[in-house]
Parts: structure tokens; sequence; C-alpha cells
């Protein structure tokens, strides 16, 4: 039987919360105009948006769209400051009962977990398979075509009901989630919001639990909608692969990218968040690392023009010295030397 949410509606939108959620929403944003105006008139806001949700009149409002390269293209939507402090308010009720939900081995967007923990897991699981690099160790690698666009509005709120009784705070959740949509009608969530993070995991949660305690994959990791599962059987891992889709597209109107799905043995390199690992190590991606060394050479271009503190600059090459710190990166400390000495 499944565990159920004890907080109330009343918890989310409580005044404590709302402000305790505005100075979570605050960090890094205060030099911010729009920030500094909502914050000007804190309480007159706050108050407003509590009445409204009071007697159910809140409405959520739409979004400013914009693109980024991180590396690849995404499309980002950002809600009104207003939107924004109560994705905040309710995050900080759900997330610490919904995470402990989530299986060890789900990385993406959780405390305490990130991209390196889970490299570090994937090394681990590779030992414990290739009982240390003494067999093959097989890995099937896959992830989720247009996830965030594909997200099913009415699955995702299914899901939520299993979990929340309380009709009003799945009344708040349903305003958030239909407030944005893909070309696909009642698809899709916006990559902005913080409470997306958050479905994204809740949604994903039924193919992990289905992975580890269905097709009993003991070393599996995910992280966002990517994924590997590590075994010694190589014909065991290429039966799955219908199992997952049948059950992605069955249960939740997913699918795996077919250009992106592939089982190889470690030995050959496996491309996985960035790195490719091998059995005694791991090196950058070569996009990874032009990305890299461009923007390192940009950052020295705009110190050298002042358009850029020598602090920020230093930042800069501690942040890239601490990836290089995750892989063999010695030859590509001695090129950043280089570009910093030129």
């Amino acid at each position: 039987m499944k565990i159920k949410l004890i907080h109330k509606f009343s918890d989310i939108i409580s005044l404590e919360n709302l402000l305790e959620a505005w100075k979570d929403f605050l960090v890094g944003k205060r030099k911010r105009f729009d920030v500094q105006v909502f914050e000007s008139k804190l309480m007159d806001n706050i108050f407003l948006l509590h009445r409204d949700l009071l007697y159910h009149k809140y409405e959520h409002g739409g979004y400013k769209s914009f693109k980024i390269s991180d590396p690849k293209p995404r499309h980002i939507h950002k809600a009104s400051i207003r939107d924004r402090l109560l994705h905040h308010a309710i995050y900080r009720k759900l997330y610490p009962f919904f995470d402990i939900t989530f299986i060890s081995d789900s990385y993406s967007c959780r405390l305490n977990k990130g991209t390196h923990k889970a490299i570090n897991q994937f090394h681990k699981y590779f030992l414990k398979v290739s009982h240390n690099n003494t067999r093959n160790c097989w890995v099937l690698k896959a992830d989720i075509r247009k996830f965030f666009a594909s997200i099913d509005h009415g699955i995702l709120i299914n899901i939520l009901e299993e979990y929340i009784q309380d009709e009003k705070i799945i009344w708040l959740l349903e305003k958030i989630i239909n407030s944005f949509q893909t070309g696909n009608k009642n698809r899709g969530l916006p990559l902005g919001n913080l409470t997306s993070q958050l479905f994204a995991n809740i949604y994903l949660n039924k193919l992990d639990q289905f992975i580890k305690h269905k097709i009993k994959a003991k070393y599996y990791i995910r992280y966002a909608d990517d994924f590997v599962i590590l075994s010694e059987d190589k014909e065991w891992l290429r039966k799955q692969i219908n199992l997952i889709q049948e059950f992605l597209f069955d249960n939740l109107k997913l699918e795996l990218h077919p250009d992106k799905l592939f089982i190889k043995t470690i030995s050959s390199g496996i491309d996985f968040l960035g790195w490719v690992h091998f059995p005694d190590h791991r090196i950058l991606r070569n996009a990874t690392k032009k990305r890299m060394f461009r923007r390192l050479k940009i950052n020295k271009l705009k110190l050298s023009n002042e358009l850029m503190s020598k602090e920020s600059f230093n930042q800069s090459i501690q942040s890239y010295v601490g990836v290089l710190s995750h892989c063999n990166g010695y030859k590509m400390k001695k090129e950043i030397e280089n570009i910093i000495n030129k």
C-alpha cells in the first residue's frame, strides 16, 4: 500500500510557507528588476496570493519563452514571479515526501545526488558486474524521446492522486500542470518550472519501479531521461528493451529515442552524462571539451577588455579544474594553463 502525503492544502498556502518559499526563491535573484518590483510590495503580494488560493480564485499566468544551449538547444518557459513563488511553496512541502518514494539510483534534481554521484555509482556497478574488470560488462544505454514535451497531464495527475488525498492540493497541482502544453493537447511540462523537475521524477518513478521490481535489474541508474542497465549477460539486456518500450508506451505514453539506444561493453567506451567511460578511466566527451575551451577563450578576451572581473575569471577557471578532477584530465589542465598564460 502506498504511503500518503500528510500535508494539507492549508500547509502549502499558509503565509508562513509562502514567506519561507520567498526566501528560497530569492537566492541569487535579488538584483533582478522584476524581483525587486515584487519585493517592494512583498507582503501585499503574498497576502493577495494567499487569498486567491484560499478562495480558489488562483489562476496560473502565462510564460515568457527563450532558448538556451546547455549544450543542446532547449526552449525554456519562464513563469511570473508570483507563480514561481507558489512553485517554491509547493516544492517545499511535496519534495521531502516524494523523495522518499524514489529509488536510490535516481540522481537528477535531488538533494545529495547529482551527476558526479551518478557516474561514481556507474563505476562501482561496473566493478561489481565485471568482477573487478575480469569479465565483460555490458551496458544497455537509453534515453526518452522528447521527454518533457511528452509528459501526459492526465497520467501525471492520476499518479499524484495515488499519493495525495487532499482534493484541494490536486486542484492546485492541476492548475500548474495545465498552465502549459506543447503542440499535443494536454501534454508537456515547461523546463523553467521548479515543479517540473519534481513532476518529472514522480512520472519516471513508475519506470524506475518497473525496472527494479518487475524486470529485476539490479544495476540500474537514471539521471533525468537518461538511464543505463549493467549486466554480464548481453542477451538478457537485449530482451529487456521490448519490455521497457511496451511499459513506457502503455503506461506513460513515452518512447525510447531510437538513435540513442544501444548495448555496448564499457571497454568500447560508454557515453553517459557528458563523459565517456572506460574500465579504468573516463574522459570528457569531445563536444564538452570544445565547448569548455571556447568559453575559456571568450572569458579570457572579456578579461583583457575589462568586461569581466579577475575574480569571476578565476572562478570560471576553478570550475573547469573542478570538472577535470573527476577524470583523466592532465593534458586538458595543461591546455587551460596555456590559454591563461598567453
